[in-house]
């Protein structure tokens, strides 16, 4: 069957031309984004109630809804805050690989449900459940020099002009602006005045909603047999602040009537004035962009480029944007730096294969198997759903090295063919194929086999090794494809017979000589290693413990991690303040910190937003920052490091003292919470008082900042914000004739705000609201000017029935799987990694909490968590399935122990290379490993199978073991050179997603090499053992070639 492809070269280029076509094809139609969806479905309800605290919206939305939403099908975790600015927010976290549409179905059906039980002004307000889209792609900033737009302005320029282009692109999830000051018509109502014509707000709303409305009142002459037919309009709802004005609130016993404007100012305003932005000291707009799973993210920010640039064109004098971050720039750096990689990787390799090889045409057969091979990968990307990101990129650097290997060991062996025998190219090809197909196919099976575990991991994990795995196993089943069909082909044809004689030597070739004549005395050496190495075999086995125990020691002592934290350019800052401090306060905390940082090298524009933060929600006293810092190529060295601007940022924040203020970058991947270290929610099991669970998170949290592996923690949970009590006097109140709802619904409308009706503009629904004017609700002497009417209907003050009390209460209250929590996010010191940082946090909780209370992790920490325990339990099936596959080629269960005992060196040094680069064993560490296993055991397949058959053309098993490892030597040498150094770019690699590239290459490269000059001693030596087992069990039947049995007859 093989011959047919040597004796027809033709139809194997075609295939491998075919292979070509498709690859560039389905690399075209490939979406680049920079990791594969990974981030759990996430459903996420939200509701508000206006003028409600945070333990109002807690028992009377948020504990309805989870009632109804818990345990919807495929659910992970289920958590919640409400906030004293009344807005409720429940996350629903679904397990890996469930549907967020049918999720999203599934949570709008339960929310249904619950409905009826909430109060009317929250459901009138509406309860929104959308698909959260986790990972944001960009972030960007209007800002405006000039002082005709404020805000507000921006705020809805941004709503109305840009955010629905935006949303348009396609791939885009969802737009939004931080902040809420939405256009809406603001009614201030002027409480005395409004007490002295006997009103309360309920009658502006009645009066409100009687004028301003939308009328169908039909059509006149209708079928009436008329020549014309008119309909009739009514300027339906009121869109100016002059029609408001106008509006009549009741007619006065003199004839003359009472309007609007006379008991309050009309302005259209914003709807809510809770949180400022500003962007190097000018008012700024903030949004997000965020992307739908399974979109090309690279081809969506080019686009959204595209579309703000073209509305850049109509932008307002003096207002102008600046992108803060997208992931393109992270992106576009680590795949030109991936691709660079790739080529020098293959100059490398071009060079090793030409040292050994010596001859141009001999090179160029491995040189054409490799784009072949690596291109060809791409159309079964293309037909597995999965996108160009930095796992299958690295996967393919990695894979360089593994495809030239099958094309170099059938060039050399058609080379030895043709030197020991002296055959023409032709018969010295087929020949050379008879004896290494066999240990083709097993290299390849054995390589694939490493993998095949590998895609069955669960999980965001999982993910992350699938995509590596099946991208290695493709591009090695097409490497051997192509090592069976067009490697051979290509050697009948371009290879030369070995001339014999003299000609003139150029420097090249005297080059070649001294290489030869040393590789030859090295492999005569080598050779004659042996005769010590069989007399004393404990040598080899003493190796093997000490390399057994040397992973199990710097394993233990080594800093374990999920993906490396890259520098991506972009550092997200959140600041606090002490509770109850105004929000305007903390804007100027921000605008001082801005000007202190201004000077820092490396950064680039500060944006600060307060009332917002992004680890505790809405809040007065909250604030963040989004720091933005130069491009790549200007951040070479480590002082202009995210590292070192991180932490002179924190050096900037120790001066300023009565804020608390944190640094981190996004999280490595995105949809994984928002900050980079960890993240745990402490729970109270117990249902009781907030104030008393306040003090064991404290003390919780003190003892986690003893421990040395964590730079901070901290918690948004806070009870010392100074809040009111309402304490109501009934019985004064049914005297009066006075009811407790109509008390409530007066302060609600003066102090809380009522939202009464909807209009109409500039294309959009905006609301109108009915407040009463900030400077006459300032503290409790304000109720004295709130009346309500009595059942007489005369005015009474408020304050008669109701008096305030001094009180402190939490800001939000959060729940996490119906329990009330606290959430703790912190960072790991560092030189510790997060799963340091993991065991000293379950230390700390068994030491400290009681079992009234507990702590469970979530975003990326949780995952890390679910992740460890599948690595071990996936290295042994890697090591079975080796093992079966070797056992079924050489028919025989022992035999394949000689090929799996030689591993554990390569591994040990591995491991090594690792901890003294100071890298961590996270996931892409565990993925070198993987292949490491099956890179070792190639090396010990082509000793044992050539052994095997010298044995069975009946030679010893001492002589057939040196033998056999003499005659793969060179190949087995050339193989794992060229790996090894297709790996050294990846090994020195600096700047953009270094991190990454070196926790890949470092331990493969150093574990291949040191396990590559171990293995080819100890590998022969295993050999001599397990044979010499084999055979007592099962005799040997020996088989001798026909040319001795024809050489014999001649004689």
């Amino acid at each position: 069957m093989l011959k047919k492809f040597i004796e027809r070269p033709v139809l194997s280029t075609v295939i491998s031309i075919i292979i070509l076509i498709l690859g560039i094809l389905g690399l075209i139609s490939l979406p680049v984004t920079q990791y594969p969806d990974i981030a759990p479905a996430t459903v996420k309800i939200s509701a508000s109630y206006p003028g409600a605290n945070a333990k109002t919206v807690m028992e009377s939305v948020i504990i309805p809804i989870e009632e109804q939403v818990n345990g919807v099908e495929g659910m992970d975790y289920i958590s919640s805050t409400a906030s004293n600015n009344g807005s409720a927010s429940i996350d629903v976290i679904f397990k890996p690989g469930v549907d967020g549409d049918i999720a999203q179905v599934n949570v709008q059906n339960r929310v249904a449900r619950a409905t009826p039980l909430l109060p009317s002004e929250v459901t009138r307000s509406g309860v929104v459940t959308q698909k959260q889209q986790t990972s944001a792609l960009m972030f960007g900033s209007y800002s405006s020099t000039n002082p005709k737009y404020d805000e507000i302005y921006l705020q809805n320029y941004l709503n109305i002009n840009i955010i629905p282009a935006l949303k348009r692109v396609s791939g885009v999830g969802d737009a939004s602006v931080f902040g809420a000051m939405t256009y809406s018509m603001r009614i201030w109502l002027d409480p005395s005045r409004m007490a002295s014509y006997g009103l309360v707000p309920s009658d502006v709303s009645a009066a409100l909603s009687q004028e301003s409305l939308e009328a169908a009142a039909g059509a006149l002459g209708e079928n009436s047999g008329q020549s014309f037919q008119y309909s009739i309009t009514y300027s339906g709802r009121y869109k100016t602040e002059d029609q408001y004005r106008n509006i009549v609130i009741k007619s006065l016993p003199n004839g003359q009537v009472l309007r609007l404007q006379d008991i309050a100012k009309v302005e259209f305003g914003a709807q809510s004035y809770a949180g400022r932005s500003a962007m190097n000291g000018d008012p700024s707009a903030v949004f997000a962009v965020y992307q739908t799973p399974g979109s090309n993210a690279q081809e969506i920010i080019d686009n959204l480029r595209a579309e703000l640039k073209k509305s850049s064109e109509l932008l307002p004098e003096g207002v102008s944007y600046t992108i803060l971050m997208d992931t393109n720039t992270f992106l576009d750096a680590s795949i030109e730096k991936v691709v660079h990689t790739m080529i020098e990787a293959f100059i490398l390799v071009f060079i090793v294969v030409y040292i050994f090889l010596q001859d141009f045409r001999s090179t160029l057969v491995p040189l054409i198997a490799v784009p072949v091979s690596i291109i060809g990968t791409f159309f079964f990307l293309n037909l597995a759903g999965f996108s160009l990101n930095l796992l299958t990129l690295f996967a393919l650097v990695l894979a360089i090295g593994i495809v030239v290997d099958d094309a170099i060991v059938v060039v050399e062996a058609v080379h030895a063919r043709m030197e020991s025998h002296h055959e023409a190219p032709m018969d010295a090809t087929k020949n050379a194929m008879d004896e290494i197909s066999g240990a083709i196919i097993s290299i390849t099976l054995v390589m694939c086999a490493v993998f095949v575990p590998v895609t069955f991991i669960s999980g965001p994990t999982g993910v992350f090794y699938k995509q590596f795995g099946i991208t290695l196993i493709v591009a090695i089943l097409i490497s051997a494809l192509n090592a069976l069909t067009l490697s051979p082909a290509l050697c009948a044809l371009f290879l030369k017979p070995h001339q014999e004689g003299e000609h003139k030597r150029n420097f090249v070739q005297r080059f070649f000589d001294a290489f030869n004549a040393t590789f030859d005395r090295m492999t005569h050496k080598y050779g004659n290693s042996f005769k010590f190495l069989f007399k004393h075999k404990w040598v080899s086995f003493i190796l093997i413990i000490v390399s057994g125990l040397g992973i199990w020691g710097i394993g233990k002592m080594m800093p374990t991690g999920f993906v490396p934290t890259e520098d991506n350019g972009f550092i997200i800052g959140n600041i606090e303040l002490p509770a109850g401090a105004s929000m305007d306060r903390v804007y100027e905390v921000e605008r001082e910190f801005q000007k202190k940082i201004e000077k820092i090298p490396g950064l680039d524009k500060a944006t600060i937003i307060s009332g917002n933060s992004i680890i505790s929600g809405a809040g007065s006293n909250y604030g963040m920052m989004f720091i933005k810092l130069k491009p790549f190529e200007e951040r070479t060295t480590p002082e202009l490091s995210v590292q070192s601007i991180t932490g002179q940022l924190f050096g900037a924040a120790a001066q300023i003292t009565d804020a608390q203020m944190i640094f981190f970058q996004p999280p490595s991947i995105p949809g994984f919470g928002m900050s980079s270290g960890f993240e745990l929610k402490l729970l109270d099991k117990t249902g009781g008082d907030v104030t008393d669970f306040d003090k064991v998170a404290k003390e919780y949290i003190g003892a986690l900042m003893q421990r040395p592996e964590i730079q901070y923690a901290q918690t948004s949970l806070n009870t010392n914000f100074p809040q009111y009590e309402i304490d109501v006097n009934i019985e004064r109140a049914k005297q009066a004739g006075v009811s407790v709802s109509s008390i409530f619904s007066t302060l609600q409308g003066y102090i809380g705000g009522l939202y009464a009706a909807d209009f109409t503009r500039f294309g959009k629904q905006y609301r109108v609201y009915i407040q009463s004017s900030p400077e006459d609700r300032i503290n409790e002497m304000s109720l004295n000017k709130m009346f309500v009417k009595t059942s007489t209907g005369a005015m009474t003050p408020v304050s008669q029935f109701v008096t305030l009390n001094r009180v402190y209460g939490p800001n939000s209250v959060n729940r996490f799987n119906l329990f009330t929590s606290a959430n703790i996010t912190g960072a790991v010191k560092p030189g510790f990694s997060t799963g340091d940082a993991i065991t000293a946090i379950n230390q700390v909780s068994e030491q400290t909490l009681s079992s009234s209370y507990g702590i469970d992790f979530t975003g990326l920490t949780r995952e890390e968590i679910n992740s460890g325990s599948q690595t071990a339990m996936i290295f042994a099936l890697c090591i079975v399935f080796v093992y079966f596959i070797l056992s079924a080629q050489y028919e025989s269960y022992v035999l394949p122990l000689s090929v799996l005992f030689s591993v554990p060196c390569g591994m040990m040094g591995a491991y090594l290379a690792q901890w003294l680069a100071g890298l961590e064993n996270n996931i892409y560490f565990q993925i070198a490993l993987v292949m490491l296993v099956g890179l070792l055991a190639k090396n010990a397949i082509l000793i044992v199978e050539f052994a095997l058959q010298r044995r069975m053309h009946g030679m010893t098993i001492v002589q057939a073991a040196i033998d056999g490892a003499k005659a793969r030597l060179r190949p087995i040498l050339m193989t794992s050179f060229a790996f090894i150094l297709g790996l050294m770019p990846l090994v020195f690699a600096t700047g953009v997603s270094s991190l990454g590239n070196r926790s890949v290459a470092t331990g493969a490269a150093f574990g291949l090499l040191i396990g590559t000059i171990l293995g080819i001693f100890v590998i022969p030596v295993l050999f001599v053992v397990f044979q010499t087992i084999q055979e007592k069990i099962k005799p040997m039947k020996f088989e001798r070639p026909e040319g001795e049995i024809e050489h014999n007859k001649s004689i």
